[in-house]
């Protein structure tokens, strides 16, 4: 199957999943061992794309191969992550605001892409994986806690980010 997109387009499709669990692990409140948890958490939920989809050609392309070259994997992800920081610093992304505001338009652009050359399937897939990655950050650490007692587990400005992402994936997601 050959997929129908350009490298920006791919880069793109490749970066939001990334960018939506940053910019969750951001929203919290969670201090700095359960910012570094969350993102963690991230990087785990972003490659459990190709063990969770593994018929998904988008998905299997856009990330590194697990069972390839380990060198070639992290150059395809350091190049990635570059493309992007390039590309937030040209659009002014220089605050969590500017962060969060960003990322909820990448998913529109992205929800757009998928919609013109996407299959259903493969987009419904990858919709769901994103917004997977988004759930699993935002339960990684309690909000609000002190020296982990209290806190809620899924704070407001998490509810609030999660319905500007699920508003521009056009999903919904099973936190509420």
């Amino acid at each position: 199957m050959s997929l129908n997109y350009t490298e920006e387009e791919l880069n793109l499709l490749a970066n939001t999943p990334h960018l939506i669990g940053a910019a969750m692990a951001f929203a919290g409140s969670s201090g700095l061992f359960g910012t570094g948890k969350e993102m963690l958490v991230n990087a785990q939920s972003v490659m459990a794309g190709i063990k969770d989809y593994p018929n998904n050609a988008l998905i299997q392309a856009i990330l590194p191969n697990a069972h390839g070259n380990a060198s070639e994997a992290m150059d395809k992800m350091k190049k990635i992550r570059d493309w992007g920081v390039v590309r937030f610093k040209a659009k002014g992304v220089d605050s969590a605001q500017k962060f969060q505001a960003q990322t909820v338009e990448d998913c529109k652009e992205v929800t757009a892409l998928l919609a013109a050359k996407a299959t259903p399937q493969e987009a419904a897939e990858y919709k769901q994986w994103a917004m997977s990655i988004a759930e699993k950050v935002a339960m990684a650490t309690t909000e609000g806690s002190f020296l982990g007692f209290g806190g809620e587990q899924f704070s407001a400005n998490e509810r609030q980010f999660m319905g500007e992402i699920e508003n521009a994936m056009g999903t919904q997601s099973l936190l509420a």
